[in-house]
């Protein structure tokens, strides 16, 4: 009987197919395994764009755009914005002035609408007086500690707070992101506050503080927290009156400003 030859072809063909889906298998594993990373890195970089582009907005949202050439800041508050009893240059929105010129952000013409023992009431009626216009690229208010220092009613400072905001807003072209709100510093810390009842001036300023915030929110404006520098026992914090805040004090605000509001 003539013996037959084994075919080992088909065995031969089977088993290099087989390699072949292994290695194309494995690349394909490999290729998927790239593909993934190269999404986590492409999520990671536009997740990074995206937060900051963000911040950015976020930075420069209560920066309006600004002439270079001259720019007009008005102030509208009370003793605190005029600087009582320290020299008119050393007032808050005179230091910002000086500071901005410095720091290259231009020249500021300041004009300042305040008077010491001033309430809501009193800086209504001295804008209806002297009737200031709507170009200023910059302003500011900060008042209310007279309301409650001459014990008027709350109310009146809700009502007449959000009237002389939308006055400010009006007076810088209309943009509310061109207004800034100080908050109230708090007398009480002062040797003159020292001698009266400081924990119930703390809980009025507090308590007017979060009024004028509440309001600014609704608006949009930007509001400034000054109070925790007032609050401070160095007596080099205040004017000689005892009462009002000093020019190092003041160049403490406006260094809080400056670092709230890019300019």
């Amino acid at each position: 009987m003539q013996r037959k030859k084994r075919d080992c072809k088909s065995g031969k063909q089977t088993y290099i197919l087989g390699n072949e889906r292994r290695r194309t298998k494995i690349q394909n594993q490999k290729l998927t395994l790239y593909v993934s990373i190269d999404m986590r890195i492409l999520l990671l970089v536009l997740a990074s764009i995206f937060f900051s582009s963000c911040m950015e907005k976020e930075m420069k949202s209560y920066s309006p755009a600004i002439s270079s050439d001259s720019s007009r800041y008005l102030a509208l508050g009370d003793s605190y914005t005029i600087g009582q009893s320290v020299a008119s240059n050393l007032n808050f929105p005179h230091q910002l002035q000086s500071k901005l010129l410095a720091s290259g952000k231009g020249n500021w013409e300041v004009d300042i609408i305040a008077q010491t023992g001033w309430t809501t009431s009193n800086l209504k009626s001295a804008i209806e007086q002297q009737n200031p216009d709507s170009s200023y690229d910059l302003v500011s208010l900060l008042i209310g500690v007279n309301n409650f220092y001459q014990q008027m009613d709350s109310q009146v400072y809700i009502r007449e707070f959000r009237e002389l905001l939308e006055d400010a807003i009006a007076f810088g072209k209309g943009d509310y992101k061109r207004v800034m709100v100080l908050s109230i510093p708090d007398y009480g810390y002062s040797p003159f506050g020292q001698q009266r009842d400081p924990a119930k001036i703390s809980e009025q300023t507090d308590q007017y503080n979060r009024i004028a915030l509440g309001i600014c929110k609704e608006k949009g404006v930007q509001f400034i927290d000054i109070t925790g520098i007032s609050r401070s026992s160095d007596k080099s914090m205040f004017a000689s009156d005892g009462l009002h805040p000093s020019a190092l004090q003041y160049g403490m605000w406006v260094d809080e400003i400056v670092k709230q509001r890019p300019f």
